[in-house]
């Protein structure tokens, strides 16, 4: 195994470990469908009185295709001003393609766990800085750690180690934060968030080029991804 996808793995173990001692898992509606880890695609959810959705996505395509993807995002619930984590990452086996971080806002741009996110990667410059487009402009904050073409050992660890203490304090944070939102604007925010997302044409070709199947991608991505509070 590769010491990218070596690394990676045992983050998506970890951060299933972190969900795990936190929250409670659940079973969504209709994701059950596209949760097929003999087939190498993993789709679960967690909840707790803080967390509305905490959803983890990976496609390990290592075989097939010498590829392998995560995506990680966790929802605060519509009581709770706290921002949405996000962390997302694609690997073949010499580099990651592409990795993202963020706290995102929901109904609070100065919420103090992003000023917290904010100087825990205020020193992490990557060799290659990936360009956000509009969408992703929209909604991701002006620290998000966007890296591309990640080749070496010491960047990966060191993407992987911010995400994974991020989300270790972004778990331990939320719940302090509890009943400090309206509940209905919140549940805009987080609906602009997911719309925002939806404009993504990345992960639907990316998901497609791992070889899942066209129309069981169309349908995940538009309706389980990023699903609206209705």
């Amino acid at each position: 195994m590769s010491m990218i996808w070596e690394k990676l793995v045992e983050c998506q173990h970890n951060i299933i470990e972190k969900f795990e001692y936190h929250l409670k898992e659940y079973n969504e509606d209709g994701l059950g469908d596209y949760n097929q880890p003999e087939n190498g695609w993993v789709n679960r959810t967690w909840n707790s009185d803080s967390i509305r959705r905490a959803h983890i996505d990976v496609v390990d395509a290592r075989e097939q295709r010498g590829l392998w993807m995560m995506h990680v995002c966790v929802f605060p619930q519509l009581h709770n001003d706290a921002p949405i984590y996000g962390f997302d990452v694609i690997a073949g086996a010499t580099k990651m393609t592409g990795a993202f971080h963020d706290y995102s806002r929901s109904v609070n741009p100065n919420h103090p766990m992003m000023q917290g996110y904010a100087e825990s990667v205020q020193d992490f410059i990557p060799e290659k800085k990936r360009e956000l487009p509009e969408w992703a402009r929209n909604i991701f904050s002006t620290n998000m750690l966007a890296a591309g073409n990640v080749k070496t050992e010491e960047e990966a660890a060191e993407i992987i180690r911010l995400a994974l203490d991020n989300l270790d304090a972004y778990l331990w944070e939320v719940k302090d934060f509890n009943h400090t939102a309206d509940e209905a604007a919140c549940a805009v925010a987080q609906n602009y968030y997911c719309e925002n997302q939806q404009q993504n044409p990345h992960t639907p070709r990316t998901m497609k080029s791992l070889g899942l199947p066209e129309a069981e991608v169309d349908k995940f991505c538009k309706d389980m991804l990023f699903p609206k509070i209705v």
